[in-house]
């Protein structure tokens, strides 16, 4: 939206202390009207002067991320050798080069793009609208329409669509977590605030994209779009610096090497070439480029992409969305993951699991606020109508309650308080959804001051009572009279839940015949004691299971929550998150500097108390330590560290769009353990890419170092530019794709993260790149020249050799899948591989024998008993490598590779 100006007809400057301003005065600055609100001719002019209610976005074009595709070492080399062949009027081979360049880009262009649209498509989900009052008349909008000094009306489960100045509020509390990072609603005011005031605490303020949990109130627009607490938190997202994953670090670097190596030899050979005049200077720099082509993996961006992208694809099958390809492979590098506790580990679901009363203690079966599950004592379930004491104690928490239950496509829902909805499911579960009807007559509302609520009911009978449910401490006051109350027995039973990770709530009843009203006072005596119930949000049934099978792959998982350090602890105990729990307050990190949070950052495994300035800290002192880190987050709070994070993990359903713009992957189902499978994926996709590259080198080198040997011999060149770019890229379309379709290596997850920084080759894959090559240019050589001696022509000779190479791959290839032997059992686990060399010798055949394929090539037809040649030539280099592979089976091992 256009930034507002002082100068503009109501518009107004950002002010950062809207909350100490009394409620008259805002609706003068404001120019509205408390009661009928903007009329609808000057809200439309505010809306065109300062436009709309929504954050500034910066979209990469398409144009864009098209060009972006060809920012790589190895695709400028490429240009060049299209733009120098043009220029010597090799048109057919300037065309050929020119397509793969552009091929490549393609690929990794439609799979950023599609994972684009999956993450619009989700965030077109969460439009909100917002009801305001207009020319006196209550409206619904959209809330991009909204404007400052609108009137807007607030309800229980409305969405804040801008930042508000509360004017009336009628028991409004509203839920601000994505901005504070407190699971627990605030209960808002009118009254003005003095002095600065930390944003969790301006009671009288509501921010855009927190939601209502109880009441209703009334609001004045202060800010809009960018001017908003979450678009200030948006604008300072930008200034993160976001990293390169490790991949693109790792291939980046291979490819400068690759590029410089190659550059480099082709100026000596160019000096060599010009000083003993081997050639024309035209023919010379022709040999050049076909030696440079030769060699260029030309076939590496556009084989990475593939696996990155079919990789992609598996990930959201699995309800990982994955926004730009490289950080497919990122997963699989992670030493750290940092993860929210609520609704990440656990449901966000708060549940009663224990009960106790006078009578004893009582377990309840059943997790969330679906209402299945049993009262048991000592292991027997029990019948509630012998129990009047438990029953009493059920009706008093379902009635002492603000919250609603609701069932929506099967899923079971609340809106309100999520320790309201734990006792709203516990009645229903007992009373098997057939709960005893109480009229309510009269309500005192929760309110943090004196934290109870209470409510006055009568039941069907005309029988009144006052239901009360709050903090312990408190209900202990109201029953410390009454003398068969042992306040430090039951004082103990708190702290021993407590100590457990579990909120306790204390319930009493009291009989009130004639009552019509209820007040503070009327508690004060005569209460009588019920129990106490401990809750606790309950980890997702398959989070222990991801965070075990994490821990056995090496990755480290760290919990950041704003719980108290002692439930924090307890929580992580029971969700198995390590051996040992050590938890450190976002407090201490506050009074730490950088370097001294570095040195201790990885003693501690949960973060307590944290505010959101906290986890941009932990991120950056886990990378400082040299660990690939991973953060979730759904909060805008969350934004900077998500950006900041070597891969940001966003949540598809509770998560805002500022989240998902600062994330690399958004998981759509909002679990924890959707992270398992797409780190196993993630992992899989690395060892096919470096088995894709480790393939893809030595053959290239090898057509490369043919070209070269034959201008340092002096002798016509037995390849042209286009049959050595035939070769790469009919690879690349056919045989390469093979890599696509492994499974994954045995033990994949038991194995430890790959070492940050390391090479991407490894001095044993070196040395096999180095011998292979030599052995297929040394092939295709004596080949092409026994031929030439035998008078065979060089057309046929130079398609020989082209077919040498080619099953020189394919050969190669089946060594390469595998570490195990190249014919074992095995070699069965791709049939994919064996359709894929099929087809490349059909490709192979058309390249030999259709004329306009010759035409284009460069080649002929060979006679049935030359194709022995490429046959010798191709069990040749699959025995010697698989000589190679039984004296040295490290070189193979991918578990061994990762820890060197």
């Amino acid at each position: 939206m256009t930034k507002s100006t002082s100068d503009d007809y109501g518009a107004h400057p950002r002010n950062d202390k809207f909350y100490t301003i009394g409620k008259q005065e805002i609706i003068q600055n404001f120019e509205t009207n408390a009661a009928d609100g903007l009329t609808v001719k000057e809200a439309k002019k505010r809306l065109e002067i300062n436009g709309p209610n929504a954050l500034i976005q910066k979209k990469q074009s398409n144009l864009m991320r098209f060009l972006s595709q060809f920012n790589n070492s190895i695709t400028y080399i490429l240009i060049l050798a299209a733009i120098a062949t043009f220029a010597l009027h090799e048109y057919s081979d300037s065309i050929v080069i020119g397509m793969v360049v552009i091929i490549n880009a393609f690929i990794g262009y439609f799979q950023e793009v599609k994972a684009s649209n999956a993450i619009e498509q989700i965030k077109a989900m969460l439009q909100i609208e917002a009801t305001v009052i207009r020319s006196g008349q209550r409206t619904d909008i959209t809330a991009e329409e909204l404007v400052t000094g609108d009137l807007v009306f607030l309800e229980a489960g409305d969405n804040i669509p801008a930042d508000l100045r509360i004017i009336d509020a009628d028991n409004l509390r509203i839920q601000e977590s994505i901005l504070t990072g407190e699971a627990d609603s605030v209960l808002k005011s009118e009254d003005a605030l003095i002095g600065k005031v930390p944003l969790g605490d301006q009671s009288n303020m509501a921010f855009a994209s927190t939601s209502v949990t109880n009441g209703s109130g009334l609001g004045i627009v202060v800010a809009t779009g960018q001017d908003t607490e979450l678009g200030q938190i948006s604008s300072s997202v930008e200034e993160v610096e976001s990293k390169t994953t490790p991949l693109m670090r790792e291939i980046n670097g291979l490819g400068k090497y690759i590029s410089y190596g190659i550059i480099v030899v082709a100026l000596l050979v160019g000096i060599f070439g010009f000083l003993t005049h081997i050639y024309s200077i035209p023919v010379l720099v022709i040999a050049i480029i076909t030696m440079i082509v030769g060699s260029l993996p030309e076939g590496l961006p556009a084989s990475t992409s593939v696996v990155l992208a079919m990789g992609v694809n598996k990930m959201t099958k699995e309800n990982a969305i994955i926004k730009r390809l490289p950080s497919a492979e990122t997963l699989g590098a992670v030493n750290v993951i940092a993860t929210d506790k609520t609704g990440t580990l656990t449901k966000n679901e708060m549940t009663i699991e224990e009960i106790v009363t006078k009578n004893g203690t009582y377990q309840v079966s059943g997790t969330g606020y679906s209402p299945i599950g049993e009262i048991s004592k000592h292991g027997q379930i029990i019948d509630i109508a012998d129990d009047a004491d438990l029953q009493r104690l059920i009706i008093a928490g379902h009635e002492a309650n603000d919250t609603i239950l609701t069932q929506e496509d099967d899923q079971w829902i609340i809106n309100g308080e999520p320790t309201d909805g734990a006792f709203l499911t516990l009645a229903q579960k007992v009373f098997h959804q057939q709960v005893p009807v109480w009229s309510e007559i009269d309500k005192i509302p929760f309110d943090s001051d004196y934290r109870y609520i209470a409510e006055l009911g009568e039941d069907d009978q005309k029988q009144r009572m006052i239901w009360l449910k709050g903090s312990p401490d408190k209900v202990f006051e109201m029953v410390g009279e009454n003398t068969d109350f042992d306040r430090d027995f039951w004082m103990a039973k708190v702290s021993k839940f407590a100590r457990q990770g579990r909120r306790v709530v204390a319930l009493a009843y009291k009989y009130a015949p004639d009552k019509e009203t209820i007040t503070h006072q009327d508690l004060e005596y005569g209460m009588q004691f019920l129990g106490i119930a401990g809750l606790i949000d309950p980890p997702r049934e398959e989070t222990i299971t991801a965070l075990k099978e994490m821990r056995e792959a090496g990755i480290k998982v760290k919990m950041i929550t704003g719980d108290h350090p002692e439930t924090a602890t307890a929580i992580a105990e029971k969700l198995g998150l390590d051996d040992k729990i050590k938890a450190i307050t976002g407090a201490e990190i506050d009074e730490m500097s950088d370097e001294e949070l570095k040195n201790v950052i990885q003693d501690y495994n949960v973060f307590a108390r944290t505010t959101p300035a906290n986890k941009l800290r932990i991120v950056k002192a886990y990378q400082e330590n040299g660990l690939i880190t991973a953060m979730t987050g759904d909060g805008v709070n969350d934004a900077p560290a998500l950006k900041r994070a070597d891969i940001g993990i966003a949540m598809g359903i509770k998560g805002t769009d500022v989240a998902k713009e600062s994330a690399d992957m958004v998981l759509a189902d909002d679990n924890f353990a959707t992270l398992t499978k797409a780190i196993k994926e993630g992992r899989r996709v690395y060892d096919n890419i470096k088995k894709t590259i480790r393939f893809l080198l030595p053959t290239s080198f090898a057509e490369g170092l043919i070209v070269l040997l034959s201008i340092v011999a002096q002798q016509d060149l037995p390849l042209v530019p286009t049959q050595l770019l035939w070769i790469n890229m009919v690879s690349a379309i056919t045989i390469q794709f093979a890599f696509l379709f492994e499974p994954a290596e045995e033990g994949i997850m038991k194995r430890p993260p790959r070492q940050n920084g390391r090479a991407f080759l490894s001095r044993s894959d070196v040395w096999q790149i180095v011998y292979v090559s030599v052995l297929i240019a040394g092939l295709g050589l004596v080949g092409f020249d026994w031929l030439s001696g035998q008078g065979v022509s060089e057309r046929i000779a130079s398609t020989v050799t082209v077919n040498v190479i080619v099953f020189g791959k394919i050969f190669y290839l089946f060594n390469i899948r595998t570490p195990k032997p190249a014919l074992s059992k095995d070699v069965l686990r791709n049939w994919h591989a064996f359709w894929i060399v099929g087809l490349l010798i059909l490709l192979q055949l058309g390249l030999t024998y259709l004329p306009f394929m010759q035409g284009i090539f460069s080649t002929a037809g060979m006679t049935w008993y030359l194709w022995w040649l490429p046959m010798i030539a191709g069990v040749i280099i699959l025995v010697v490598t698989e000589i190679d592979k039984f004296f040295h089976p490290g070189h193979f091992k991918q578990i061994q590779s990762y820890q060197e």
